[in-house]
């Protein structure tokens, strides 16, 4: 009897830890993410966001500066460890916890790596697919934060180092989002029985192009932010082309002697971007709640990006390179009309393709498409 009320006390435990988890944790670390997040169908939410979680961990854990970089890697590699174990270890997790939690990181970030191991339980009610899907992800995720802490040795603008070419951008892109078009297919995909399989692979592709795209729009708007903590995701070779040390990047001006290589990247962006846009348009009609979901980070990107083209303050650390809560807003508003035909929401994205086309230098508007890498 005992036994069973302490069994049942344990579940409820969990069960106020997922709420917590679920509702106050994921939105304060989620920001924009989370109204995708907020629209999902009931039947994935809670793994898409307890995989964000996990994500949102180890990004904290590659992040911090508040200990040494080889600290950095060690502590990421005991939570790697867990996804490769059957269970995941009580002494690792307490060890992790004990090097985390005095850092002195946010406090929506402490309070998530608190509850890091509720985090667990509610992962191992998932099904075995579910798991293996995170699992993969997680395990595929993290290779993105071991290249911030191989290839960025330095932690302010001074000392801030280049990736070496665009294949090493491509591929770090693919680590920390294009994985993630790939895991939100297949997750999807197993909740959603009435997908083909040579759909489903077509989608896989198109997904892995979709988070590439939202990615290289970040790189692009924190530019300024990145450079700060010693990072510079723009390639070196792409730089001395242009002439441009790192250094120089310290000085906010050069940024006009850069925007050849910043155009050059928002086609490749909005390559991506149009892969997406596809993207979208093959998912099911009647899934309304996936497909908007998908909508608001894809038209939000291409608004990004010509906010990005017009702003002089890319390199500035503490530059707002965002669009408005009122195209947020508005954004949303009309993407539900969206909902009504496939047709409508092509058009609608072309408009807004069309708007940041018009604020590229006019020599590269009739670029050709299909530059960025599969």
């Amino acid at each position: 009897m005992l036994l069973r009320t302490s069994l049942l006390c344990d579940k409820r435990s969990h069960r106020r830890a997922g709420k917590i988890l679920l509702q106050q944790v994921l939105k304060t670390v989620s920001r924009s993410f989370y109204l995708s997040l907020s629209v999902l169908p009931g039947s994935v939410r809670k793994q898409v966001s307890l995989a964000y979680l996990f994500c949102r961990v180890a990004d904290t854990i590659a992040d911090t500066q508040l200990f040494p970089r080889c600290k950095r890697f060690q502590t990421l590699q005991v939570f790697r460890r867990q996804f490769l174990l059957d269970r995941p270890s009580p002494d690792d997790l307490e060890q992790f916890q004990a090097a985390m939690l005095p850092q002195g990181a946010r406090k929506a970030d402490r309070q998530l790596l608190h509850h890091l191991s509720d985090c667990f339980h509610m992962f191992e009610e998932f099904s075995e697919v579910d798991q293996r899907l995170i699992r993969d992800l997680v395990l595929t995720l993290t290779h993105g934060m071991e290249m911030d802490l191989t290839h960025f040795p330095g932690e302010t603008t001074s000392t801030a180092e280049a990736l070496p070419d665009l294949a090493t951008l491509d591929l770090y892109t693919y680590y920390v989002a294009g994985v993630v078009g790939e895991f939100w297919t297949k997750l999807n995909k197993s909740h959603i029985p009435t997908w083909q399989p040579q759909q489903l692979q077509d989608l896989c592709v198109l997904g892995v192009r979709f988070g590439k795209g939202l990615q290289m729009t970040n790189i692009l708007k924190d530019l300024g932010k990145d450079l700060a903590v010693g990072r510079c995701y723009l390639p070196r070779e792409q730089l001395e082309q242009l002439e441009v040390r790192v250094e120089d990047l310290a000085n906010p001006v050069v940024i006009r002697r850069l925007r050849p290589l910043i155009t050059q990247l928002t086609w490749q962006a909005l390559d991506h971007l149009d892969q997406a846009c596809q993207y979208v348009l093959q998912l099911p009609h009647r899934a309304l709640r996936l497909r908007l979901s998908c909508m608001w980070p894809l038209l939000f990107a291409v608004q990004t990006l010509a906010v990005v083209c017009k702003s002089e303050e890319l390199l500035c650390p503490d530059a707002h390179v965002k669009i408005s809560r009122g195209a947020v807003y508005r954004t949303m508003f009309w993407s539900l009309w969206c909902l009504m035909s496939p047709t409508i929401f092509a058009k609608y994205y072309a408009s807004m393709r069309q708007r940041l086309i018009g604020t590229l230098p006019r020599h590269t508007r009739v670029a050709p498409l299909g530059q960025g890498s599969t």
